[in-house]
């Protein structure tokens, strides 16, 4: 599937037409919920086009209003019960930011398993077919779950060795990336991605793990100089989850519901997470412009990482075991599901 033909192709143009002769008022406004600009690449590349063409395809019946960097109020981890509660009817959000609420979810953030976030994200969505609908993601209707690429270190000073954490002061997204770099020797500070400005800024936190995409709408590549990339699999990617009120749904007469159906799940979840990895490829070009630190480990220095990490994967098995659930299973479902 190439990357604007599932979202672009006829829902701009249909749109549009819409627009141009005047379509009658709306049957149904959504309020879409997220905590980014408007100008980052996620609600530019994925949710605002996805808005367009249901609304495109809808024939103008369905209206979706866009709520970008948390406009309807609250903050990051309250996106989730937002949409449980209809405080908004979509939202975009991080699983991780309600820690250990979205237990199977965290297979996919496990270090040293991404290699490919479209990929990925096809086994998250499957994976969650088969074990999170009914349980994890019950309360709500899904609409896509993806991953993104590579997670890269930003840093102030230079980082090359499992040794450089010690004493570092790094901000990671989710629970299993805090305990990932506490057991790699850094000190990790939990905090929502708009955080991560201010907090390298004023020197809250020395470092920063975040995807190379969403650097440039942070100005990351500004405030620090050194970027640490691994070869081959990645060291850590995020899960997100892309929601929906489940009354709101519910209440949708059909057809309306079956343009929602026809533009999320597999294909859609697939789309979003390989977007998200093609855009690293300009805010990576960017740093690289300014002269930036661009530090890629070699397969030997990687291999020193992926050794420190395993005692997170093992920590992680024996905490879902107390949870009932299998974790070990889980692993190996998840790499079953992803495509080769």
């Amino acid at each position: 599937m190439k990357k604007r033909t599932f979202l672009k192709a006829a829902g701009a143009t249909a749109l549009a037409s819409i627009l141009a002769t005047g379509a009658l008022a709306a049957d149904v406004t959504l309020r879409m919920h997220q905590f980014l600009p408007a100008g980052a690449n996620v609600p530019k590349n994925i949710l605002q086009p996805w808005a367009d063409k249901i609304m495109a395809e809808s024939g103008g019946r369905i209206e979706i209003q866009h709520f970008p960097a948390m406009q309807l109020g609250g903050t990051p981890p309250q996106l989730i019960d937002q949409v449980i509660d209809g405080v908004a009817d979509i939202v975009w959000t991080v699983s991780g930011y309600t820690p250990g609420r979205f237990p199977r979810a965290e297979v996919f953030e496990l270090p040293f398993t991404m290699t490919d976030a479209g990929k990925m994200s096809e086994a998250y969505w499957k994976l969650a077919e088969e074990t999170m609908m009914d349980d994890d993601f019950k309360d709500f209707k899904v609409l896509g779950l993806w991953v993104h690429g590579p997670g890269v270190i930003h840093s102030a000073d230079p980082i090359e060795s499992v040794g450089d954490l010690n004493g570092v002061k790094l901000r990671a997204p989710t629970r299993v990336t805090n305990k990932l770099f506490e057991n790699l020797g850094a000190t990790p500070v939990g905090m929502p991605v708009p955080a991560i400005p201010e907090a390298l800024s004023k020197g809250v936190v020395d470092a920063t793990i975040i995807p190379w995409e969403v650097v440039g709408a942070l100005k990351v590549a500004e405030l620090v100089e050194n970027h640490t990339e691994f070869p081959g699999n990645a060291l850590y990617t995020t899960t997100f989850i892309f929601a929906m009120n489940k009354d709101k749904y519910n209440a949708l007469p059909d057809d309306l519901k079956k343009v929602l159906d026809d533009n999320s799940g597999l294909n859609f979840s697939i789309f979003a997470g390989t977007q998200m990895q093609a855009d690293d490829a300009g805010p990576r070009a960017f740093a690289d412009e300014r002269g930036n630190n661009i530090i890629t480990l070699t397969p030997e220095q990687a291999a020193e990482w992926e050794a420190a990490a395993a005692p997170t994967v093992d920590q992680w098995i024996a905490e879902m075991s107390e949870k009932g659930i299998d974790g070990a299973a889980l692993i190996a479902r998840a790499s079953e599901l992803t495509p080769k």
